[in-house]
């Protein structure tokens, strides 16, 4: 079954990158999502007032990893995150998805090399990251903003 992500005329932008191997500890997945949850929220509570209540309405899914139903989809295997459905800007799509964002919680751990503080500061940069794609921007306009 094909993601339901990739869909004709809808936005399907993800945060990737390749660092190298680290072999590190991973915490249980329900310490690295408590931590995550955390951060979104706070990271929510930081926008300006006129934003919250879009961006509250937008559901974040929390997923240890990309799924193989993702990858034959061409979602790397080490995604951060992803921003699946329409942005507000674009035009509605004959083919609808609900809007969320997924974060990949024990990738974005490896990357930081099992260190809380990084860990946080990239779920932070990776949220805000999706997030730009759901306000219709793409990854030259969020790599103008630091959030690549």
């Amino acid at each position: 079954m094909p993601n339901r992500c990739r869909k004709p005329g809808v936005i399907n932008e993800q945060k990737s990158i390749n660092p190298p191997p680290i072999l590190v500890a991973l915490p249980p997945f329900n310490t690295l999502l408590s931590l995550a949850q955390a951060e979104v929220t706070a990271t929510i509570d930081g926008l300006p007032a006129e934003l919250v209540d879009k961006v509250r309405a937008l559901p974040v899914t929390y997923e240890s990893r990309p799924t193989p139903g993702m990858a034959k989809d061409d979602v790397p295997s080490d995604t951060f995150g992803l921003f699946c459905g329409e942005a507000l800007n674009d035009p509605p799509s004959p083919h609808p998805v609900p809007n969320q964002i997924i974060l990949f919680l024990e990738v974005i751990w490896e990357f930081a090399g099992s260190d809380q503080d990084i860990y946080l500061e990239e779920i932070n940069t990776t949220y805000l990251h999706e997030l730009g794609h759901y306000f219709g921007f793409n990854e030259n306009d969020l790599a103008e903003r630091g959030l690549d």
